[in-house]
């Protein structure tokens, strides 16, 4: 079964960091682009990140360039979200999902979705 799921979201003042986890299980990690996406209340869901199957990685969002990063460690079927220097505006679901090969800026082409997880950014 393709399952991916999201960890490490909480709340975080802000000016903190948190680093996002998306595990994946029954397939091949290796062989895809993983991105990240977020949704706050009341918005649309967006990209943020990607990174595709040769660890090369794509900024969608001006607003997280230099404070969010994406790794992937292949061996432990898991892709990373490094977040530093949270802003409230960055408080939102989190998900991560898998399209075969590279990135995309749509997000209609990716899949097999995680069910999320909340950052919530507030002193």
């Amino acid at each position: 079964q393709v399952q991916l799921v999201e960890s490490g979201g909480g709340l975080v003042q802000p000016g903190g960091s948190l680093r996002l986890s998306c595990v994946a299980s029954g397939f091949t990690l290796a062989s895809y682009a993983i991105g990240w996406f977020r949704q706050a209340p009341g918005k649309e869901r967006e990209a943020v990140l990607c990174i595709n199957r040769w660890a090369g990685r794509i900024d969608y969002v001006d607003s997280v360039k230099g404070r969010f990063t994406i790794s992937r460690d292949n061996a432990k079927s898991t892709v990373y979200l490094q977040m530093n220097s949270l802003k409230p505006e960055d408080t939102a679901v989190y998900y991560c999902a898998r399209r075969s090969g590279s990135c995309s800026r749509s997000l209609s082409e990716f899949g097999s979705w995680g069910q999320g997880t909340q950052v919530t950014v507030s002193s």
